[in-house]
């Protein structure tokens, strides 16, 4: 899978190592997407060259500047539903969202937030599976859920204390939102100006249609902003089939950097499209399809270089 995700980058040009991750900073403003290429499989596919992509913004052709396909260690947040609803649930989703950080890159740092009627971080950033595993099993079931506040502190806390270039949020739950002061509109474009991708798993055979459909367009419309995909299980027992995939979508995404012809930062929408060649009968390529030109979509982000990013333990 891989994410489409515009952000700006400025910096100084200059190589750096970030817990011996090498990165590189670049002079000027950059769109970065985060793309994942699939087949009408849904089976990921590699090895594609730069020449077969090209970027438009706004329908404006864009010059790529930097192009890597390259398995890089990743600031990760998972965001677990704790409501009364999810106890049955509870050691499933668990055991699933160790597999997904056991399948990660060993590099990768993880919190976890918890949420019911309120969100609340149960682990701070570690790579420590023993204390992710501690942080779940003490979490108790009960209350109401208040995902969109959930997600708003992973964003939140993601923006203030992650040392990874790429960042991703899973979200686990299994109902519509129904305690949040954070409304879908506002975190749909806090979540596109973020970088961050957005995963989502939703539990939701056992809600009512009304609140079926209500879940599933919050889940879709954070999934499309970001670049990442949501996905909806018939049975408890496939989400653990569900969050190797993700991981390993996440290890073999396309960086495609740009910098805008339309340098302008006067807030309005940008919509990217990235259009793919020569690979297959319509492939599905997926990637963040726009941003807001304003000075909150800047970071100080960097770039891996293509030769470098890989680096594991």
């Amino acid at each position: 899978m891989i994410r489409a995700l515009p952000f700006l980058l400025l910096a100084s040009a200059a190589a750096i190592a970030q817990d011996d991750v090498p990165t590189f900073h670049v002079d000027t403003r950059e769109v970065a997407l985060h793309v994942s290429v699939v087949d009408k499989e849904g089976k990921l596919i590699t090895g594609i060259p730069q020449t077969a992509f090209k970027v438009f913004e706004n329908n404006v052709e864009q010059h790529i500047k930097a192009f890597a396909e390259d398995d890089i260690p990743v600031s990760m947040g998972i965001v677990i539903d704790n409501s009364g609803s999810m106890r049955e649930k509870k050691a499933s989703v668990n055991e699933a969202s160790l597999g997904l950080v056991k399948a990660s890159n060993p590099q990768d740092e993880v919190f976890i937030i918890g949420f019911n009627d309120s969100a609340y971080l149960d682990q701070d950033f570690t790579s420590n599976i023993k204390l992710l595993e501690q942080a779940l099993d003490k979490t108790e079931t009960r209350g109401g859920t208040a995902m969109r506040d959930a997600i708003h502190l992973a964003l939140d806390h993601m923006k203030k204390f992650a040392k990874r270039d790429k960042k991703v949020l899973l979200v686990i739950t299994d109902g519509a939102d129904n305690n949040s002061d954070e409304s879908l509109e506002q975190l749909v474009r806090e979540s596109r100006q973020s970088g961050v991708l957005i995963y989502s798993i939703g539990l939701l055979s056992e809600e009512e249609a009304s609140e079926r459909r209500s879940a599933q367009r919050g889940l879709k419309a954070l999934a499309e902003a970001s670049g990442g995909l949501d996905y909806y299980p018939k049975s408890l027992a496939d989400v653990e089939k569900i969050t190797p995939q993700v991981a390993e979508e996440i290890r073999k995404q396309y960086l495609i950097a740009y910098t805008p012809a339309n340098s302008a930062l006067d807030g309005t929408y940008r919509k990217i499209e990235v259009r793919l060649t020569g690979y297959g009968r319509n492939p599905n390529v997926r990637y963040r399809n726009g941003y807001y030109a304003t000075p909150d979509a800047q970071s100080s982000t960097p770039l891996a270089p293509p030769s470098k990013s890989s680096a594991t333990k």
